[in-house]
């Protein structure tokens, strides 16, 4: 079973259930667009570019963010409480292997305005 959620950055598609321990999710983001400045409470995500290209910020300080091109197959692990966001240079398709999603996802910045998230 998967679950399809449109974005306003492209799409996710979750290929788990909520029960299980871990959660894998295809996420597509159109050229241009960019993932919020996010932190999880509690959640440690590992991030893969599949195709395409993008950028991916990481750090502690949202004024010193690490910006890196991403590699193709090089896992990303980020960690609880750590800022990261994701830029598309072209339309990019990224795999995701994360802890469940619980806690809140904390955006700092977010291109179109929308609130934390809370699960």
């Amino acid at each position: 079973m998967s679950t399809f959620v449109d974005k306003p950055w492209g799409q996710e598609i979750i290929f788990t259930t909520p029960d299980l321990p871990y959660t894998s999710k295809l996420i597509f983001i159109k050229a241009g667009r960019r993932l919020s400045l996010q932190y999880h409470e509690l959640k440690t995500e590992t991030l893969t570019l599949v195709n395409g290209s993008a950028r991916i910020l990481t750090g502690t300080d949202k004024d010193h963010l690490t910006i890196s091109l991403m590699e193709p197959n090089l896992g990303y692990t980020i960690p609880p409480q750590e800022l990261h966001r994701v830029e598309a240079i072209t339309d990019a398709t990224i795999i995701e292997a994360s802890t469940p999603e619980k806690g809140t996802t904390v955006r700092v910045e977010d291109d179109y305005h929308r609130p934390n998230e809370t699960k």
